[in-house]
């Protein structure tokens, strides 16, 4: 069973950064994505960010592009997101997610998730 544990949210001010971490255990399949989701009270969880187990392939929301970076640790098992020059708009929970084979952006085709971190941007 895959396990996700993230670390890494908080309160940070507009244009300031943030990393998220997500550390993976459990994965049988060879290859498979991992990456971060965002959601807001009664909204559907919306994917922020996204990367292959052999690096060949990421995705980013076009909120994210220029300005979020994911990148992983093998030997870690951990993925990262660099958020820089955040903005009031990018505060969410954020849930890193896991699935076998290649990205998808939609989060029912996921079913390994961590717990949550609140990221929250703010002077």
């Amino acid at each position: 069973q895959v396990q996700l544990v993230e670390s890494g949210g908080g309160l940070v001010q507009p244009g300031g950064s943030l990393r998220l971490s997500c550390d993976a255990s459990g994965f049988t399949a060879d290859y498979y994505t991992t990456g971060w989701f965002r959601q807001n009270a009664g909204k559907e969880r919306a994917g922020v960010s996204f990367i292959t187990s052999d690096d060949s392939s990421t995705w980013y929301a076009d909120s994210a592009k220029g300005r979020f970076t994911i990148s992983r640790d093998n030997a870690k098992k951990t993925i990262y997101l660099q958020m820089n020059n955040l903005k009031p708009e990018d505060t969410d929970v954020y849930y890193c997610a896991a699935k076998p084979g290649g990205i998808a952006t939609i989060s029912l085709f996921y079913k390994s998730w961590g717990q949550g971190l609140q990221v929250t941007v703010s002077s």
